[in-house]
């Protein structure tokens, strides 16, 4: 049995290689191995692929993330973020802590911003939604037009339009107007509504995902795109979220889109500090480094050509864990972040904070040359 699985194993390697698409069954056979000779095989693999698609290079960009709020209406069970108004460690940024923040990051190099919050139902101007948060972009791109601002997830777009009573496509082209460069692709979470419905049942479901990140790629909106993994989830259902995100990019591709998805990331579970239910479920307060290594090489390689850029989380893993994802399939290290609250919240070991020397060694070390990089990666 265990020769007829590594000669299956070799024969979808082969494909992929080859530049052949993969099945969601012969994604499922990769993902679900647990022989170190066969994962190492799928490693290698992974990496060769990685060496076709982008080359040597590492990238890495400089950036900072802005939380301007973790008051949210929402109770995800895998968020220790969010907060009600007035509870204790509840914030909201005002104007001069967001542009104070900027700066600091535009003086250390900084060509991008992050920015994403909680959904605050108060976060109004005139008693409209989007004016709010088009005042937050308008703050920052008139002081400072050279920042590309990555910001307001698939979520944020539909709270905003839910508040307003209004489109995803007026929400997105009055952003994109405003200054918005490019959206994350956050609130992806898993994109199985039976997962959605245990761990973020008052998220948006998988189909309102799928067609707010269409519609930004219509309007030429770049996104990113994730995976919160490590949790509840299946192997089938993780693979399945890959092949969503296949046909998303396909799509853009296909139709001539003016933008697409730029990137994928692994975004690995980190429960130490999330709700005691969900806690209890997946028995473990870090990520598995092993596990979100062997589903980093499986997505490079059931990805394939159509989202060629991979990205570890160091916040998540430890920069020593994103190292050795780079040896996995990932061509990209991230960013410098500079602050960062949501995983730090959770529990994450990783830190908040990356100088941009310190990235720079860590892929020397891992024998790779390196770039810094922009957010749309052009």
């Amino acid at each position: 049995m265990a020769i007829e699985q590594n000669v299956t194993v070799e024969r979808i390697l082969d494909r992929a290689i080859a530049g052949e698409e993969l099945s969601e069954t012969e994604g499922v056979i990769l993902a679900s191995q647990k022989d170190p000779e066969i994962i190492a095989a799928i490693a290698t693999g992974a990496d060769r692929l990685r060496q076709q698609q982008v080359g040597e290079v590492v990238t890495y960009v400089i950036n900072r993330n802005i939380n301007f709020t973790n008051i949210c209406e929402q109770n995800c069970s895998f968020c220790a973020f969010r907060r009600d108004e007035g509870e204790e460690g509840a914030f909201w940024l005002n104007k001069a802590q967001i542009l104070e923040k900027t700066a600091e990051a535009v003086a250390r190099g900084a060509t991008e911003i992050c920015m994403q919050g909680g959904l605050n139902p108060a976060a109004k101007r005139n008693n409209a939604s989007l004016p709010y948060y088009l005042q937050l972009v308008e703050n920052i791109k008139s002081e400072f037009p050279q920042i590309h601002l990555h910001a307001f997830s698939p979520q944020e777009v539909q709270f905003i339009a839910r508040e307003d009573n209004i489109s995803y496509r007026e929400v997105i082209l009055a952003l994109k107007e405003a200054g918005v460069g490019s959206m994350p692709g956050t609130a992806a979470e898993v994109l199985d509504d039976r997962v959605r419905r245990i761990i973020c049942p008052e998220k948006i479901n998988t189909a309102t995902w799928l067609e707010i990140v269409t519609c930004a790629h219509n309007l030429g909106m770049p996104t990113t795109s994730t995976i919160l993994s490590g949790h509840i989830e299946t192997r089938l259902q993780q693979i399945t979220h890959l092949q969503k995100l296949r046909s998303l990019q396909k799509i853009a591709i296909d139709r001539a889109y003016p933008a697409k998805i730029t990137e994928f990331i692994i975004l690995p579970f980190v429960g130490q500090e999330a709700p005691e239910a969900l806690r209890k479920r997946v028995r473990r307060d870090q990520p598995s480094l092993e596990d979100t290594l062997l589903l980093t090489a499986v997505a490079r390689l059931f990805l394939g050509k159509w989202i060629p850029n991979h990205q570890p989380s160091w916040v998540k893993l430890g920069l020593d864990g994103a190292r050795e994802a780079l040896k996995w399939g990932c061509n990209d290290i991230g960013g410098t972040l500079m602050e960062e609250h949501i995983t730090t919240m959770a529990g994450a070991k990783g830190g908040t904070c990356m100088e941009v020397e310190t990235l720079q060694k860590a892929i020397i070390s891992a024998g790779r040359p390196y770039r810094q990089r922009n957010t749309i990666y052009s």
